[in-house]
């Protein structure tokens, strides 16, 4: 028997991070396949083989739902950590109101449509509109990194994703207890009094459990081989302890906590959240097949037309009108609106919740079993519109770039400063990384855009706005951060679009073994930082030229002869092109050079950075 539990267990972890793997191979949303591979095992299986591979009340038992609930905790923990309260700007009204007032229609047009057209009993139905409040933080964040939205729509939807899923989470619950109680007069006082306390519990822990954190880190009372683990034994303690006092309030309590962290200013928990996004991976691969699995062949009699019906009225219906709402007499322009109707996939939150209700229901109404496989049914409806259409609607609606001509930039000393803000001058968006904080303040000062952290922080793309970006250009001093940033970022932005400067000759990493692994080299093959840095504190400038047939490319090179190096060129359909070793300059007239010279003196050309 234990034999058998061993291969359950270890089928699990191997199926939740082969499913995500695949998903990104085939650029999927990972959800997806793990509900394939939860249904696979589980239903699936039962109906072929006539038992499931895959059991989850036999494998955990009691344990499944307690291990269910502190995993949450753990997921909306990790997304706290992301949240920066800067990062909202003028778009916090809009949030706030999409996870209050966005919340309340989504849930009364949510109830009134399983009750009128699933059928379902006006308790059941008002639960399950509760359930399906909670958004999917675990396909928003993917989705965003993959379209790139500009402006203020992209920390919209993660703030959003995020903290609505305990807003929901304590929401349902809520209409859950109502639910157990005779009649709506009698459980007034008892939801208000419950509601206020897991406000203060919930808020309170998690507040005050962040608040402990800090100073533990800042003190250095843990060393830093324990301070992940550490975080966990804190969050986990604040959690339980929350819960502990009133239930549910735990998913409050490790979102705040993870808030707070987010926002203070006393210590640095970047390495947490890299930790964390690695335990979430896991975790959520677990908990997806461990929950479809759990379906039986039964259960999916419920998945017939009238299911199909109420997933399209959640799609075209509910969420357009609670976003539309929620917008009206804010700053949020038609298109933004839109988007962000467009954008409501359920995630995790919603499956957890659905089958802790369903099991503790399931006696006192038999038709709490459709609850399960009716969210299942949302998850993947609204996680597959979303990952279909969001992409094309936001290129359609000007929120993102199909093509977009900016430049992400690691590197914020003095020539990637000055190259930045020729670029920046052209039209183009360019967003530098440093963790230098003197350079960046350089930088912040001459009006560019910048980030302080390092490239390779695991957390970095889900914290950075790479809206408007189409390109890498990495030019640090040290070579292999250099080719570690190309390989990372090869994914998002296409091996043709990442570049860095050439290696120190004779240095390891520019050699042929490592061919696959660099990007394209900038400018020339045999341009180093260092050289690039020697031309820059010897007087060189960055210079910006209109050529036309007056002036010619040939006419720029007999004015500054052979030590002129050209670096970018502008089209005049706004299309930019970095130089490369292996693509070398070769600019029309109407064109817009952008060129390192030595003489920065010539009516010619337009502009000069540097001088």
């Amino acid at each position: 028997m234990s034999e058998h539990f061993l291969i359950a267990l270890a089928g699990l972890i191997v199926l939740g991070v082969a499913a995500q793997w695949l998903a990104w191979r085939l650029g999927i949303a990972s959800i997806l396949l793990l509900l394939v591979a939860g249904f696979l095992v589980g239903p699936v299986s039962e109906q072929v083989l006539g038992r499931k591979l895959l059991d989850p009340n036999e494998l955990l038992g009691d344990l499944l739902l307690p291990f269910v609930t502190l995993s949450v905790g753990l997921i909306l923990y990790e997304g706290g950590l992301t949240l920066r309260l800067a990062e909202l700007g003028q778009a916090r009204a809009v949030v706030v109101r999409l996870v209050t007032l966005g919340a309340l229609v989504t849930w009364g047009l949510g109830s009134v449509a399983a009750w009128w057209i699933l059928g379902l009993e006006p308790r059941l139905a008002v639960l399950l509109g509760a359930v399906l409040i909670v958004s999917g933080p675990t396909v928003i964040l993917p989705l965003l990194r993959h379209i790139r939205p500009t402006g203020r729509i992209g920390a919209i939807l993660k703030w959003e994703g995020i903290v609505i899923d305990p807003i929901g989470a304590m929401f349902a619950v809520l209409v859950f207890e109502v639910i157990l109680l005779p009649g709506v007069v009698e459980a007034a006082p008892q939801v208000a009094v419950t509601l206020l306390k897991m406000i203060l519990i919930g808020g309170g822990f998690g507040f005050l459990g962040g608040v402990a954190l800090v100073h533990v880190l800042r003190w250095l009372w843990a060393p830093a081989y324990l301070e992940n683990a550490v975080s966990i034994m804190f969050v986990v303690g604040v959690f339980t302890a929350a819960h502990r006092l009133q239930p549910e309030s735990g998913l409050l309590a490790a979102t705040v906590m993870g808030i707070t962290l987010a926002n203070q200013k006393l210590v640095d928990v970047k390495h947490l959240a890299d930790f964390k996004e690695n335990l979430r991976v896991l975790l959520i691969g677990v908990l997806f097949i461990l929950l479809a699995a759990r379906l039986d062949v039964a259960d999916l009699e419920y998945v017939d037309w009238r299911a199909a019906v109420f997933l399209v009225t959640l799609i075209l219906l509910v969420r357009p009108v609670s976003v539309w709402l929620s917008t009206i007499g804010s700053s949020a322009t038609r298109g933004e609106t839109a988007f962000l109707a467009i954008m409501s996939p359920r995630g995790i939150v919603a499956a957890a919740v659905a089958s802790v209700f369903a099991l503790r229901l399931e006696e006192t109404y038999p038709q709490a079993a459709a609850l399960v496989p009716l969210t299942f049914l949302v998850i993947i409806g609204t996680v597959s519109v979303s990952s279909v259409l969001a992409p094309p609607i936001a290129h359609r609606l000007g929120l993102a770039d199909r093509k977009p001509q900016g430049i992400l930039m690691v590197g914020a000393h003095k020539w990637a400063r000055m190259l930045a803000e020729a670029v920046q001058n052209q039209g183009f968006r360019v967003l530098l990384i440093d963790t230098n904080r003197t350079h960046l303040a350089t930088a912040r000062m001459a009006g560019l855009d910048t980030h302080n952290d390092s490239i390779l922080a695991e957390h970095l793309l889900d914290e950075i706005d790479l809206g408007g970006t189409g390109r890498l250009i990495v030019a640090t001093p040290n070579d292999w951060v250099n080719i570690l940033a190309v390989h990372r970022f090869m994914p998002v932005f296409g091996r043709g679009e990442v570049y860095q400067v050439a290696p120190r000759k004779g240095a390891d990493s520019g050699d042929d073994d490592h061919r696959h692994l660099h990007g394209r080299w900038l400018f020339d093959d045999g341009l180093t930082y260092e050289q690039l840095s020697r031309r820059i504190a010897d007087g060189a400038v960055i210079k910006t030229t209109s050529l036309s047939e007056e002036f010619t490319y040939e006419s720029f090179r007999e004015h500054y002869g052979q030590t002129a190096v050209p670096l970018l060129v502008v089209s005049p359909s706004r299309r930019l092109e970095v130089i490369t070793a292996d693509r070398p300059a070769d600019p029309k007239p109407g064109d817009t050079l952008i060129s390192l010279v030595d003489d920065p003196d010539d009516e010619s050309d337009d502009a000069a950075i540097g001088t």
